[in-house]
């Protein structure tokens, strides 16, 4: 649901500022990357709460960081694709990188405090 609701604040970007560049060339493509990650990483650190809830902050810090090296090499991709500067790219993966991330982390620490009780 999460997904789906930024994703319609994306589609209604461009009808709300017209005028302005807001979305990347190849948003959808960074989208849907950042979202098949995140929820594979969610998945990875979800299985190692479940299994062993005493190193449940090591399995969130391993989604982190395979997240962080995945989203990093992506970028590194696309940049040696797409030769220009482009800013609004930078805008747009960092933004849904810190929103999904935001998301997972708060989901993640919402399943460790009920284990927790």
């Amino acid at each position: 649901m999460y997904t789906v609701f930024l994703a319609s604040i994306a589609i209604s970007l461009p009808y709300i500022f017209p005028d302005v560049k807001l979305l990347a060339n190849k948003f959808w493509l960074v989208f849907g990357f950042l979202g098949v990650l995140t929820f594979i990483a969610y998945i990875l650190a979800f299985i190692g709460i479940k299994r062993n809830p005493e190193t449940g902050i090591m399995a969130i810090m391993g989604s982190i960081a395979l997240k962080m090296l995945f989203s990093m090499a992506f970028v590194l991709i696309y940049s040696i694709n797409n030769k220009g500067k482009d800013l609004i790219f930078v805008f747009n993966f960092f933004s849904l990188y810190l929103l999904f991330t935001g998301f997972e982390i708060y989901g993640l620490l919402r399943n460790l405090r009920h284990q927790n009780k």
